[in-house]
């Protein structure tokens, strides 16, 4: 699951821009869609009342207002209009607003500013890469939980199943984990992922595969998957396969409203637990026999 966040591209790429007017109340729930249908980036903005005003930002391709409108079906009180990009410098934006920060027992702090001596562990990030920098709810729960399924000892073996920039497979690296290995369809993603293993100085291997179904099965003591509630859903099976015998999986990436579903989907797997941060939720499932 992609943090919210100014985009960064190239500025060779073209971008355009809608403004998304919803209650306050729908703010997650239409970020979550926006970036389901590829937005390069949110800004939050106020606005009068108790609405809020999400600018997001997509690379053009036809169609892309229609389907922005159906998909805002859900959400009766959206209101979605094409505004002008504004002229800004991405990079200066993205350095100016992001500073190290804490979130799962890491302080995360960006390549341009890292501190000389952290009194925890370090987790050096480069926004500019690509989404998915631990500022997101559902990142800091999936970092959080583990934190704690690295203690007292790592597993060995960890897949991360959509990878995106890479965080959480570089953490799980830095947790001591043996060996670490991302899948993502996304080339970008890949490389991004690449960029932060380099940055902190850790192995992780990195397979591009929509999923975990091409990987060996039963070979992964945790699996962590941070995409969607839909993905969750219907890649049930294939997360379960790849999980080793004794092993845990731990699924974010959905708000709240979907996590009794999710953990209903995923009963008969084992001990379900739940954590939540703010709208957003994350399961920790064990399988029968796993240590507590």
């Amino acid at each position: 699951m992609h943090d919210r966040s100014l985009p960064v591209v190239s500025v060779d790429v073209p971008l355009v821009a809608f403004a998304l007017t919803v209650p306050a109340a729908a703010e997650d729930a239409a970020t979550l869609l926006l970036w389901e249908h590829g937005t390069k980036g949110v800004e939050v903005r106020a606005a009068a009342g108790r609405d809020t005003v999400l600018l997001a930002y997509f690379e053009p391709a036809a169609g892309l207002e229609e389907r922005l409108r159906d998909g805002l079906m859900a959400l009766p009180d959206a209101r979605l209009e094409k505004t002008d990009v504004p002229a800004v410098d991405w990079v200066a934006r993205y350095r100016e607003r992001f500073r190290p920060f804490h979130a799962g027992g890491f302080l995360i702090a960006p390549c341009w500013d890292v501190p000389p001596a952290p009194a925890e562990p370090l987790l050096i990030v480069d926004p500019g890469q690509a989404f998915g920098t631990g500022t997101h709810e559902s990142t800091r729960l999936c970092l959080a939980a583990l934190a704690e399924l690295c203690t007292p000892s790592p597993p060995a073996n960890v897949l991360d199943v959509g990878t995106g920039s890479g965080i959480l497979a570089v953490a799980a690296a830095l947790r001591g984990a043996r060996r670490v290995t991302g899948t993502d369809v996304d080339v970008e993603a890949l490389r991004s992922a690449r960029r932060h293993a380099a940055l902190n100085r850790v192995e992780i291997g990195l397979v591009q595969a929509d999923g975990a179904g091409a990987l060996q099965q039963g070979a992964f003591d945790l699996v962590l998957a941070n995409v969607s509630a839909a993905l969750l859903h219907d890649a049930r099976e294939e997360l379960l396969a790849a999980r080793a015998r004794g092993g845990t999986l731990v699924l974010s990436g959905f708000l709240r409203e979907d996590a009794a579903r999710l953990s209903a989907a995923y009963a008969g797997a084992g001990a379900v637990g739940r954590r939540d941060e703010g709208e957003w939720s994350a399961l920790v499932v064990r399988a029968p026999g796993a240590a507590p």
